[in-house]
């Protein structure tokens, strides 16, 4: 097992960042931790790391118990979300930091350096300084800077927060690639739900200090475990039930009553009436690329967003006001909060 952790609570306060927390890590895997913020996966990462010390509970990290353990024995990376670089030392000299502190001989830093600059994507910028490279650049160099002194684990906290939208997509896809490569057992933290379904083999949702589920990223999308898991995973309508009409042969008898979940892209819209279906007017007509997103006002005022290739409509001609019809092919219903 790369990182164990069992009923660990941290408190600061009155406010219980953690609250009994028991989360595997196996051995070479890529684990997300994922939720809002206040959600308790800082505090969490923060714990295995050891940067904060838990009130209850224990962790272990590749076999051996880390509980009491200093942050230097547990020989973890941990990449930062501002970068944290030294602006008056040049890459080469960040990357090799920790291994200066080891005392590591001139000759195996150059090497080790190196390798991890080729890693990285980087050779040719060990002379510059922080303030010479972008965004993208830099968390590369701070990963980099992790990964020298050969961690056990690599704890990453938010990494690509601070970069814009396009910058954050072709570092997932990176750092996904690094990992098959080097199969370091890594924690990443996130709210970003497209970054954990994209590089995460498993999600550990978090919600006010506690896991409300742990899973794959299908497991987790299709088989939420709870209402908040369904509602921060992806896009979700939530409506009374009895609202919109649900394909009978597609889902398990929902509640007569209560609340129901709809994806986006469950929902079908027809231009006209087909069977079981109901009307809608269209306030909003989005164009996605491909896609569609369609915000439709249903006769009991309900609200409801649907998501569809442009071909399955003809969409030139619609405007808002129009009445289409709608049905869908899916829907969640929860227990004990929505009775089935």
């Amino acid at each position: 097992m790369g990182i164990r952790v069992a009923n660990v609570s941290k408190r600061f306060g009155d406010f219980r960042a953690v609250d009994d927390v028991s989360v595997d890590v196996d051995t070479g895997s890529l684990v997300a931790l994922l939720g809002p913020s206040g959600s308790g996966k800082s505090t969490l990462l923060r714990l295995i790391a050891g940067l904060e010390e838990a009130d209850a509970g224990r962790i272990w990290i590749t076999g051996e118990e880390a509980t009491e353990r200093s942050v230097q024995e547990r020989q973890v990376g941990f990449v930062f979300q501002h970068f944290a670089l030294f602006k008056h030392r040049n890459v080469r000299r960040n990357v090799s930091f920790g291994l200066e502190l080891r005392r590591w001989k001139p000759e195996a830093i150059r090497r080790r350096v190196d390798e991890l600059l080729d890693l990285v994507h980087l050779r040719g910028y060990g002379n510059r300084y922080p303030s010479q490279l972008s965004g993208g650049q830099r968390q590369r160099v701070a990963l980099a800077r992790a990964l020298a002194v050969q961690p056990r684990v690599l704890l990453l906290d938010e990494p690509f927060s601070a970069l814009d939208a396009k910058v954050r997509k072709e570092l997932r896809a990176w750092l996904r690639h690094l990992h098959d490569e080097m199969h370091v057992t890594t924690v990443i933290v996130t709210h970003d739900q497209e970054e954990a379904m994209e590089v995460a083999d498993r999600i550990v949702v978090m919600n006010e200090g506690r896991v409300e589920q742990i899973g794959s990223p299908a497991e987790i999308y299709d088989h939420p475990a709870s209402p908040f898991v369904m509602s921060f995973v992806g896009a979700v309508n939530e409506l009374p039930s009895g609202s919109l009409p649900v394909r009978r042969d597609a889902v398990p008898p929902l509640p007569a009553e209560g609340r129901i979940f709809v994806r986006p892209h469950h929902v079908q819209v027809h231009a006209t009436p087909q069977p079981g279906t109901v009307p809608a007017r269209l306030r909003r007509l989005t164009h996605m690329g491909r896609d569609l997103q369609a915000e439709l006002v249903l006769d009991s005022a309900e609200v409801v967003v649907a998501q569809f290739p442009r071909e399955e409509v003809d969409y030139v001609n619609l405007k808002p006001g129009d009445r289409l019809h709608v049905i869908s092919r899916q829907a969640h219903a929860f227990q004990p909060d929505y009775s089935i």
